[in-house]
């Protein structure tokens, strides 16, 4: 099992960042272009997540050949997390929790995906050659392209009490 958090601060409010994320159209805007990704079905155009909702991708993850990846949205506590889990796809597990908090100056999000890769010894060699620097990759695209939608947090990180 391998786990990767990530966290990352944008100058929205709490409303605005929901609004954005509970919105499965908004997936393809935040996935690098390279991945192919593609909605097949499970959503109406407009429609908010909710839990029990199935969402079917396309995606070309690995030399531009399309994968299919099918996700529950397993549980919805609006305005502070939701989590998808897949159903069928690429992974052997695939577990990740969405977390929102309201700071000062906007909204802080953590991300934490609890992933298994199929092939046990393989897999593991796999996710330390490339599925890893992947799934950061993505992450790291992410960062950027809601940086460019929402603009810097500039706020400042509390220092802790001594």
């Amino acid at each position: 099992m391998h786990q990767l958090e990530t966290t990352q601060r944008i100058p929205i409010s709490i409303e605005k960042a929901w609004d954005f994320f509970s919105s499965p159209a908004n997936l393809k805007t935040i996935t690098p272009p390279h991945m192919g990704f593609e909605i097949t079905s499970g959503y109406t155009t407009g429609e908010k997540m909710y839990a029990g909702m199935i969402i079917s991708y396309i995606v070309k993850p690995i030399f531009n050949i399309p994968m299919k990846w099918v996700t529950e949205i397993t549980h919805v506590k609006e305005g502070v997390y939701f989590v998808d889990e897949q159903r069928f796809g690429p992974y052997t597990l695939w577990h990740h929790t969405h977390f929102f908090r309201a700071i000062d100056g906007g909204v802080e999000m953590q991300d934490r995906i609890h992933y298994k890769i199929p092939f046990g010894f393989l897999g593991r060699i796999a996710n330390s050659v490339f599925v890893r620097n992947q799934v950061t990759g993505i992450f790291d695209y992410r960062r950027k392209k809601l940086e460019a939608l929402f603009g810097r947090w500039k706020g400042k990180i509390a220092e802790p009490h001594r």
